[in-house]
């Protein structure tokens, strides 16, 4: 009976240790909770952001010291770029006709222009009745040159029996119709000459400026700027801001490009008061930007201009890539409490130069800012 009980109880055990399953490594699913990394990036209870020296470097976070300064009082106004009154040109057709290409061709844009060179010639566009009139009284005048030639030259032959006066006047008759006839022969295959009214560079081109095409009296074919000259027009709702600007500035390609006021309309367009500027050259200081400088900015293109009046304000000039939005869509900026904590600071701004932004409540001076990464520190979570 023992030896059957032995028995029993050993097939037991081998039937049990069949039935274990041992998991692989990184296979087990105890009941411990997975332990956090420590050194992640995370999001306090309290709103501010741990973010360790790895991670900073990683997103290429850079920070400035700020301090207190006195700027122009700024406000933005929604503006455009012109071409300069005192530079470009534009080239219309006065009368109605077919185009004809010039000696290099019909302009494209971006090609260099120089003063009265022909770009276009436009063939007047004459009907067949006015056709056959104009033919009539070039044969008319023909026919009148042909006998006043004879004329002046029997009386010519006979000088001396007949008066001075007479042939005199026979001899102004002959001139008289022979301008008329380069007059009338000349309209009948007379040519529109469309020139450049200014040396620069073609910003635009009429879809209907190609050889052949039929183009209406006045219609502009072509527009030509100098690209060293550069004007902005911005539009003022309030027309008494006009006599307290200073000057402006406007971005381009990431930089602050200062503008030099020019003046004020005096009348209103479409409720607004159209204001004047110039771009300024940051080498000399003068109204001239060469071509590159400051990139390429097309005409018509609309841009925000930083307005700067005579007023100053005290603050903290931070740039406006230092500022983002919060969950709440209030503006904020990041800044350095600790080593590897940043804290977001609720803050009040004005634009200064449409790179810059005066903060004017919620950031000290001497506290570390975040200039660059802001938005990526936002995203912590």
């Amino acid at each position: 009976m023992r030896k059957f009980l032995l028995a029993s109880t050993l097939a037991l055990i081998l039937l049990t240790a069949s039935n274990l399953v041992i998991a692989g490594p990184g296979h087990d699913h105890g009941d411990a909770p997975a332990v956090a990394s420590s050194n992640a990036p995370k999001r306090e209870p309290d709103g501010s952001v741990f973010l360790p020296k790895p991670s900073q470097r990683q997103l290429a976070i850079r920070t400035i010291k700020v301090a207190k300064t006195s700027e122009p009082l700024s406000f933005e106004l929604p503006g455009r770029v012109i071409i300069d009154p005192a530079t470009g040109g534009r080239v219309q057709a006065t009368q109605a006709g077919r185009l004809q290409p010039g000696a290099r061709g019909m302009p494209v844009p971006g090609q260099r222009v120089s003063r009265g060179e022909i770009l276009a010639y436009v063939l007047p566009a004459v009907g067949a009745l006015d056709a056959a009139n104009q033919r009539a009284s070039a044969a008319e005048i023909a026919a009148n040159l042909t006998t006043a030639e004879k004329r002046l030259a029997r009386l010519q032959q006979l000088e001396g029996t007949v008066s001075k006066r007479e042939i005199d006047e026979a001899a102004i008759n002959l001139q008289s119709l022979q301008l008329r006839a380069n007059a009338v022969n000349g309209s009948v295959n007379a040519r529109e000459h469309l020139s450049a009214p200014v040396s620069g560079v073609v910003a635009s081109v009429s879809p209907n400026a190609i050889a052949g095409q039929v183009v209406d009296a006045r219609e502009v074919l072509f527009e030509i700027t100098d690209p060293n000259m550069v004007a902005v027009e911005a539009m003022a709702i309030d027309a008494a801001v006009a006599a307290d600007i200073a000057a402006g500035a406007i971005n381009i390609n990431g930089k602050s490009v200062p503008l030099k006021f020019i003046g004020a309309s005096r009348s209103l367009r479409e409720g607004q008061l159209p204001l004047m500027f110039r771009l300024v050259s940051a080498k000399n200081g003068s109204t001239s930007s060469p071509d590159g400088q400051f990139g390429v900015v097309a005409i018509g293109q609309s841009i925000s201009v930083s307005v700067q009046t005579k007023q100053k304000r005290e603050g903290i000039a931070i740039p406006l890539s230092a500022i983002v939005k919060n969950p709440s869509n209030q503006d904020i900026a990041w800044v350095v409490d600790h080593a590897e904590t940043y804290v977001p600071r609720v803050v009040r701004f004005t634009p200064l130069d449409g790179v810059r932004v005066l903060v004017i409540e919620g950031i000290k001076a001497n506290e570390r800012v975040v200039v660059q990464g802001a938005s990526l520190i936002n995203q912590v979570r």
